[in-house]
């Protein structure tokens, strides 16, 4: 029996998720990536709300972006989200790669969050 992608995915997701806990004053960097588009959101686990999200289906990002799922829709988010938690006086947080590799698409967010005044 052959293990899909997704499924190996989510397995590496559960073992990260142990680990990994969001507070109030240092939420979780939390990313997902669809066939099509690119999500980012900070989350509080202790009291279990989103605070701040971005993705690349944003009104402010729409117009700006020609494909919604390249490196630079991925950058664009990364900022637009650090740029948003630095806003509500957020300023570290905890990067939750939800089961991905840490390079191409979720790197470039990962960096695009730093630059703008995210630490994690």
């Amino acid at each position: 029996m052959e293990v899909s992608r997704s499924e190996t995915r989510k397995s590496r997701h559960l073992k990260i998720r142990k680990k990994i806990h969001g507070t109030t004053e240092r939420p979780r960097l939390c990313v997902y990536k669809s066939l099509h588009y690119i999500y980012a959101q900070l989350i509080d686990d202790d009291k279990g709300h989103t605070i701040v999200s971005c993705s690349s289906i944003d009104k402010d990002l729409r117009g700006k972006l020609k494909n919604h799922k390249n490196k630079d829709a991925a950058k664009a988010v990364g900022e637009s989200l650090a740029e948003k938690a630095v806003a509500k006086n957020i300023k570290k947080a905890v990067f939750d790669r939800n089961g991905y590799p840490f390079h191409g698409k979720v790197k470039i967010l990962a960096d695009a969050a730093r630059e703008k005044g995210l630490e994690f």
